[in-house]
């Protein structure tokens, strides 16, 4: 028995007391899990403590890879996704103040474009509103899941929605309640990782002149400095920096903090004016030990969070998405009980090994840059003349960054 700490729009009413896959949290990965899983013939519910307002409204901004819109794509909701982000076609790497960056170009992987930038409203509201046409999918927001009692058959799911405590069984139960998810404590699965020394801080700027759709990381001793290009001719910056520098960045008044962005911000598109407020947000690397029990699954953050270099974050838990979906449907497929160890052992050895790989990368990559330590320096400064004119580290590393490296699944090939 596993007792889950207590908070509780339109709902699609809950018409069956059994489903085979109950999905708990109803962020982007654990909506996205449930549009992959419309018509796989399994009957999934999706329970989200928070109205769908409160869900759609956060304002947040991922950069895309190109493998995630491919598994979107394979989902269904692609197209109607696409219209409302921006695509970029260039990607600037440069490491402070020294000459040559390394541009990184669609040519480079014989492609039209290198990835996307989503803001968190559009791209939900719009997995969403799939969901609202599946037949086999039920989606019940402000429902606050209590406690899940894991037994031999079926697990047990005792929620509060409306005043009111009820229950449903499912065969599994998928973790989707983010970083600090309750279920995967509650069931007493540890964690392994550490927290930064740094903090980021978040925020959209309107620039002078046209972003022209690219992204840039320009790294500082401080941290990363990314620029992402939305549409609007707006950009999303995250500013990491140590913890004391991040905290003193939210406490200047907009007139000197735009003074401090406008020299780290570069010239590029000119003078930025502000487009938001801002957020500040500590940054960590986590890894479960373990992503599965029998009846439970973990995805996206409540199994792995990584440092936000290179936007991979979001990115990972759409690849678990697939993954288990397509593991899910396999063993549907195969009349197998979706919630034993020998079927969702198979979602875990494809993914832990690959999210480890990117948490790795994301890591090294931070610490490389992070300092000014004239041995990293130099090996940075090597690895920078690597990108620039070896093209295959150039084309592993962009294969890599653009999710084209490692197993496809097979929403992705759809």
């Amino acid at each position: 028995m596993s007792s889950l700490p207590q908070s509780v729009s339109t709902d699609t009413p809950v018409t069956r007391s059994h489903y085979d896959v109950a999905i708990v949290g109803g962020g982007v990965v654990g909506s996205a899990l449930a549009c992959a899983l419309r018509n796989s013939g399994l009957q999934v519910i999706l329970l989200d403590a928070q109205s769908r307002e409160a869900a759609v409204s956060r304002q947040q901004v991922y950069a895309v890879t190109l493998l995630t819109g491919q598994i979107l794509q394979g989902i269904g909701v692609w197209e109607a996704i696409l219209p409302q982000i921006n695509t970029f076609r260039q990607i600037r790497l440069s490491d402070g103040d020294r000459p040559g960056d390394v541009r990184f170009v669609p040519q480079d992987l014989a492609l039209e474009r290198l990835g996307y930038v989503a803001e968190h409203t559009p791209l939900l509201k719009t997995l969403r509103e799939y969901l609202d046409k599946s037949n086999n999918v039920c989606c019940l927001e402000s429902a606050q899941v209590q406690q899940i009692d894991y037994g031999a058959k079926v697990a047990t799911v005792t929620y509060q929605h409306q005043d009111q405590e009820q229950q449903v069984t499912a065969n599994l139960v998928v973790a989707a309640d983010g970083g600090r998810s309750p279920l995967r404590e509650a069931a007493g699965i540890s964690t392994r990782g550490w927290k930064y020394w740094q903090s980021c801080v978040t925020f959209k700027v309107k620039p002078e002149k046209s972003h022209e759709n690219i992204a840039y990381e320009k790294f500082q001793a401080s941290g990363p400095f990314a620029i992402l290009p939305l549409p609007g001719n707006r950009c999303n910056v995250v500013w990491t920096a140590p913890h004391d520098e991040a905290q003193a960045l939210m406490e200047l008044d907009e007139a000197e903090f735009r003074e401090r962005l406008q020299q780290r911000f570069g010239q590029e598109m000119g003078r930025v004016e502000l487009a938001s407020s801002r957020y500040l947000f500590p940054v960590q690397l986590m890894q479960s030990d373990r992503y599965v029990k029998p009846r439970l699954a973990l995805v996206g953050d409540a199994a792995h969070r990584c440092h936000p270099v290179g936007g991979q974050g979001m990115n990972l838990g759409i690849r678990d998405v697939a993954a288990l979906a397509e593991v899910l449907q396999s063993a549907q497929e195969r009349g197998q009980d979706i919630g034993t160890l020998t079927v969702l052992k198979r979602y875990e050895r494809w993914r832990k090994l690959e999210n480890l790989t990117i948490l790795g990368f994301t890591d090294v990559l931070d610490r490389l840059f992070s300092n000014n330590w004239w041995p990293l320096v130099l090996l940075r400064q090597l690895g920078l003349w690597g990108l620039r004119h070896l093209p295959p580290v150039k084309t592993t590393a962009l294969r890599l960054m653009t999710g084209l490296l490692g197993r496809q699944p097979q929403l992705a090939r759809d």
